[in-house]
């Protein structure tokens, strides 16, 4: 696997994190190498990424700290430790004083900015990550194919515990009515009837979640497990069919290999059937003649058998 593959599938294992940047509330993945990094953001109206490696990062650099003249390898740690906890939601760096945090958001929604000031060896430390809208592939691969996922299997979760919950109903009114009594009323529910919990559900939270509160932005620790499980187990589909592509087209490299290496020995064959075939002798007018083509006998046996055959075998071919 590529390197730049690799990170991409380490990226799209990463649940989304709730974070508050400057003023704002999204949902953000991110991974850091040694020294290079690629980050996520969405605030589910759209997507925007940022991949830089270790060239683009010495170049940025030096761009916004002009006095800079260590590696990368030297300041990306720095980087990397105070950058974390802001893209984490986590109460870390930026929360203590150590890192200056703030958003610049594009109107038209061009690109989005992170504009990060902290403190290196005793001088100030500035660092931009200016992050454009993420391609389609990118948004189906994070987004659209794990979120349809996660709500099917919530969907079949809801059906089963439907079922469940019907179940028990009825074996508690069996016990009821074989006699049995709550010993305390608190304990006491109704009979779920699942066509009205749904309405009421519906009512009660849907319009929250279409007003766009900052919950609708909130992956808690559920969601995240869910859905890193749902796109581990996506991959692992992928890499079956994957390899099962790669046997069929190796078996079929091997067949064709095996009939290829089977084609010289029919040749010989025929070519033996042919020279048996050249070797017949048959009667004609009285005159002993080899069958077959006269081509392909030795230079040396057409002209001994020349003499004995000569004005017996023109007169058949005028």
């Amino acid at each position: 696997m590529e390197p730049e593959a690799s990170h991409l599938l380490v990226l799209l294992h990463q649940p989304w994190l709730p974070a508050d940047i400057g003023d704002r509330r999204l949902l953000t993945k991110s991974w850091f190498g040694e020294t290079e990094y690629q980050i996520l953001l969405t605030d589910l109206q759209c997507v925007w990424q940022e991949s830089m490696d270790t060239a683009a990062i010495q170049r940025r650099a030096q761009e916004l700290n002009r006095r800079l003249r260590a590696p990368v390898g030297a300041f990306f740690s720095h980087l990397r430790e105070v950058v974390r906890p802001c893209l984490s939601g986590s109460v870390g760096a930026a929360a203590s004083g150590q890192a200056q945090i703030s958003l610049v958001h594009q109107e038209d929604g061009s690109s989005i900015s992170i504009k990060l000031k902290s403190e290196l060896a005793g001088l100030p430390f500035y660092w931009d990550f200016h992050c454009t809208p993420a391609p389609i592939n990118v948004v189906c691969a994070h987004l659209v194919h794990p979120l349809l996922a996660m709500s099917h299997l919530l969907q079949r979760q809801t059906e089963q515990l439907g079922d469940l919950l019907a179940r028990k109903d009825a074996e508690i009114l069996d016990y009821k009515e074989n006699g049995a009594t709550l010993s305390r009323e608190r304990l006491q529910t109704n009979v779920f009837e699942e066509h009205a919990y749904r309405e009421e559900f519906m009512a009660k939270v849907l319009p929250g979640l279409c007003s766009g509160q900052p919950d609708a932005l909130n992956f808690d620790g559920d969601l995240q497990q869910l859905y890193t499980a749902v796109v581990v187990a996506q991959g692992n589909a992928q890499t079956r069919k994957r390899k099962l592509s790669e046997q069929e087209d190796e078996q079929q490299g091997e067949e064709s290999v095996a009939a290829v290496a089977s084609t010289p020995g029919e040749s010989a064959g025929g070519q033996a059937a042919a020279a048996a075939g050249e070797r017949r002798q048959v009667d004609v007018g009285g005159a002993k003649v080899e069958e077959g083509p006269a081509v392909r006998q030795p230079v040396a046996s057409q002209g001994l058998a020349s003499k004995p055959k000569k004005k017996k075998v023109v007169g058949l071919f005028r």
